[in-house]
C-alpha cells in the first residue's frame, strides 16, 4: 500500500515516475510509492507538469493544491496534496489501484 502522511489538511505521499508512457496512468505501487506512467517526456519539466495535472484529477483537487516537494528532476517525487484527509486519500488511492 502507498505511505501517506498527514499534516495540516494535506496528505504527502511518494510516486515514482516512468515517463514516454503510452498514456497517463496509475501502474501500481512500488516500494510503497504510487507508480504512474505518463505519456509526456522528461524535458523542460513538461512530465512534471502531466503529472500535477494527472493527480489533481485523480484526486478531484485544483492543480495549485499539487504540489512537487522533491524530485524535481528524478523519477522519484515527494508530492503533496492540500485540502484532503488521510481517509479521503486513503480512499481514492484504493480505488486507483484497483482499477
Amino acid at each position: 500500500m502507498v505511505k501517506l502522511s498527514v499534516t495540516n489538511n494535506s496528505i504527502t505521499f511518494a510516486v515514482r515516475v516512468q515517463p514516454r508512457a503510452p498514456r497517463n496512468e496509475v501502474a501500481g505501487e512500488l516500494d510503497g510509492a504510487l507508480k504512474v506512467r505518463l505519456a509526456a517526456a522528461p524535458v523542460d519539466g513538461e512530465a512534471n507538469e502531466e503529472l500535477i495535472h494527472f493527480l489533481a484529477k485523480l484526486f478531484d483537487v485544483p492543480r495549485r493544491q499539487v504540489s512537487i516537494l522533491s524530485g524535481q528532476t528524478s523519477k522519484n517525487k515527494l508530492i503533496r496534496i492540500e485540502g484532503l484527509t488521510a481517509v479521503e486519500g486513503e480512499k481514492i488511492l484504493q480505488i486507483a489501484l484497483a482499477e
